[in-house]
């Protein structure tokens, strides 16, 4: 019998993750799915470390307001991917969000989150930039 395809894989890590970022805020069960159960999950802005899939899930339960996120790009292979996305809390302006995904074995065993502001292109960058 011979290994299964790499591209196969790929694209199966590649859905998995795209319905991973497809569920946040719509369905917490399923976004927990792709985490080991000792998986850490990260937000480098507010300095905040959550140990366990049972951790975020409880404050993930009990979160006080609506969250909705539109994956834009994924990219990765192996054990890394990135989520590129637009994030809403509350519905709320549409914010960049970015998620980096660590994989060990099939599941995920680190996750950190980034979400930021939009901001004014500076004027001095006019004559390089595409858009």
């Amino acid at each position: 019998m011979s290994a299964p395809s790499t591209t196969i894989d790929r694209d199966q890590r590649l859905a998995e993750v795209r319905r991973h970022l497809e569920v946040v805020g719509v369905d917490v069960d399923a976004e927990h799915e792709i985490y080991h159960p000792d998986a850490v999950l990260e937000f480098p802005q507010s300095r905040e470390r959550f140990e366990g899939v049972a951790s975020f899930r409880a404050w993930r339960g009990q979160y006080p307001g609506r969250v909705a996120l539109r994956p834009t790009r994924i990219v990765g292979d192996g054990d890394v991917w990135v989520g590129l996305a637009e994030i809403s809390y509350d519905g709320g302006p549409w914010r960049p969000a970015v998620a980096v995904l660590e994989y060990r074995g099939d599941l995920v065993a680190r996750e950190t989150i980034y979400v930021t502001e939009h901001f004014e292109p500076p004027a001095w960058r006019e004559g390089w930039r595409a858009s």
